[in-house]
């Protein structure tokens, strides 16, 4: 199989290290030290808006979804992205300025491929836009929730409305102050196969009944959240 790099994803690559380092390596610092700041746990970087937009400018923008996704995508393979995300991933918070952080780029992908024309235009094209962002909740406190299997939050029908019940935590992006929508995962057929019990839902983050409790730290530093859904 032929690992190497095609002369798009080469070209891309040599692209985002300019990028990289005319625009976020000198404020790299900056931004460090404002996250610091115990005020500043929860807030936006003041110029993360403006740096997103100047990604956007040159091209450097959605770069995650793959070509498979058609029109919505830059149409690069997974092959042709990967060393695009290590050259992201070297500076904790630069892949939000090409809009290629998580939980969005996974929540984008779900939404694209089996998203609702409604859904898409009230979410992904606002996220893929970077005008909001997004939170993935699956994990939860009193099981061993990295197997699916064992969750135990509950999705029930009622008319034209979802009941869920259950309470979630490292709930992936919730703290974001841009956060607007979740992807839930729980159980809709508690009496299927154990592989077959689960659906995901959307859960708008101004739900009824949806509370952010606190968030939890990590050697002593807030990492993300629990709360009820």
């Amino acid at each position: 199989m032929n690992f190497e790099y095609s002369e798009k994803s080469i070209a891309f690559q040599e692209k985002l290290r300019q990028f990289i380092a005319r625009n976020i390596l000198p404020v790299q610092e900056e931004v460090a030290s404002f996250h610091r700041d115990p005020d500043n746990i929860w807030k936006r970087w003041p110029g993360i808006d403006a740096m997103k937009e100047k990604a956007k400018d040159e091209g450097l923008w959605n770069l995650f979804l793959p070509k498979t996704y058609g029109k919505l995508s830059p149409g690069l393979t997974n092959l042709e992205y990967a060393p695009l995300a290590e050259i992201m991933g070297r500076i904790l918070w630069s892949s939000e300025v090409f809009n290629c952080s998580p939980p969005d780029t996974g929540n984008m992908e779900v939404l694209a491929k089996y998203g609702t024309p409604e859904q898409k235009d009230t979410w992904l094209y606002p996220l893929m836009q970077g005008d909001m962002r997004s939170s993935f909740l699956m994990t939860e406190p009193n099981v061993a929730s990295s197997d699916a299997t064992k969750i135990e939050t509950s999705i029930v029908a009622d008319g034209d409305d979802y009941v869920i019940s259950g309470r979630k935590w490292w709930s992936s992006g919730a703290m974001d102050p841009n956060c607007k929508i979740a992807i839930v995962m729980g159980k809709t057929r508690f009496d299927a196969p154990r592989h077959l019990q689960h659906s995901m839902i959307l859960v708008p983050m101004d739900a009824p009944g949806l509370e952010v409790i606190r968030p939890l730290s990590v050697f002593g530093y807030y990492d993300s959240q629990e709360g009820h859904e």
